[in-house]
């Protein structure tokens, strides 16, 4: 009996207060110009949000949506073997310190 090639996964939805976050690429070269060896490198923790949980989506106090570039504490953050390049995380919502927005938040008060 032959064994039927198992599916690669297609979608990764995180669960609870969690965003699964596409990691930017670390940095290889100052502000100046100048390059950096291999080890030198400087840790990048900046990010964007592929996707978002539904608890997420559904809390009016997190200002996250899809796409978002943000500023994470990478302590918690859980790298998934989905890619090749292993550059997605999954974020508990707690760990994002910053939202990257072109223009300021209105208020609505």
């Amino acid at each position: 009996m032959a064994k039927t090639p198992a599916k690669a996964f297609e979608y990764i939805e995180p669960i609870g207060a969690r965003v699964l976050v596409r990691k930017d690429d670390p940095k290889r070269q100052t502000k100046g110009g100048i390059a950096l060896p291999d080890q030198a490198e400087i840790p990048t923790i900046t990010g964007r949000i592929v996707t978002i949980s539904a608890q997420v989506e559904n809390d009016p106090d997190l200002p996250l949506r899809q796409y978002d570039k943000i500023l994470f504490h990478p302590k918690n953050a859980i790298p998934v073997d989905f890619e090749p390049d292993n550059q997605l995380f999954v974020v508990p919502a707690e760990d994002v310190v910053a939202v990257f927005r072109r223009e300021a938040k209105d208020d609505e008060d």
